[in-house]
């Protein structure tokens, strides 16, 4: 039901933020000041500066790698030509649109595939702004949840009232915005991602459930 390379690009696409939360852990952990103290500072600083320059490079081309990774195992689970890997560039708008392209070769039980097959254009172009909308909501509220709830879990863990954490987040919200902002892109292009999945499961569960009731 599920075509290998569909499943390695999901895998690639998850393995994104663990390079991300890696490789930011491992660029922390790079401190040129340490070099303060020793003989040779100046040469010590600069090839400290040199390794923590290079580390960041090395996780962006990682990460930008998976990026590619997932578009292209995306593209070809569907035999399309791989000249849609364009869209690539195109960020998770790009993804989106390689999620809406039908595939030249459907599993026989893919169910999801068969029923967008059946749409008229217009119920299809309406389908998808729905559920464009609904990914989109789905994504914010997900986001909004996972804030409030590490929000309430710093608050039990350092002691500090829920109305101070809040008023720091607000003191830099610059920032805050723009990572909260990637979360829910990420979290679109997953949703998209596993849609179809979601959709051949729960399309299977009467049959389950009726196979259940004869035995």
């Amino acid at each position: 039901m599920f075509k290998r390379p569909y499943v390695l690009a999901i895998v690639s696409f998850l393995m994104i933020p663990a390079v991300t939360v890696l490789g930011g852990l491992l660029i922390n952990s790079i401190n040129p000041e340490i070099a303060a103290g020793l003989a040779n500072y100046e040469r010590n600083y600069w090839l400290l500066s040199l390794v923590k320059t290079l580390s960041m490079l090395a996780v962006s081309l990682v990460i930008m790698g998976l990026w590619f990774l997932t578009c292209f195992f995306l593209v070809k689970s569907k035999q399309r030509s791989y000249g849609w890997l364009a869209g690539a560039m195109f960020g998770p708008f790009g993804l989106i649109f390689l999620t809406l392209l039908n595939d030249n070769a459907p599993a026989p039980r893919d169910l999801y595939q068969q029923f967008v097959g059946k749409l008229k254009i217009y119920l299809r172009g309406a389908y998808e702004l729905i559920f464009f909308v609904t990914v989109w909501v789905g994504a914010y509220q997900t986001m909004v949840l996972k804030r409030d709830l590490m929000i309430m879990y710093e608050a039990a863990t350092t002691g500090t009232s829920i109305a101070q954490i809040i008023d720091q987040q607000n003191a830099s919200g610059g920032m805050w915005a723009f990572g909260e902002g990637l979360e829910v892109l990420f979290l679109v292009a997953l949703f998209y991602l596993l849609w179809p999945i979601c959709f051949n499961l729960l399309g299977r569960l009467p049959r389950l459930w009726a196979s259940s009731k004869k035995a």
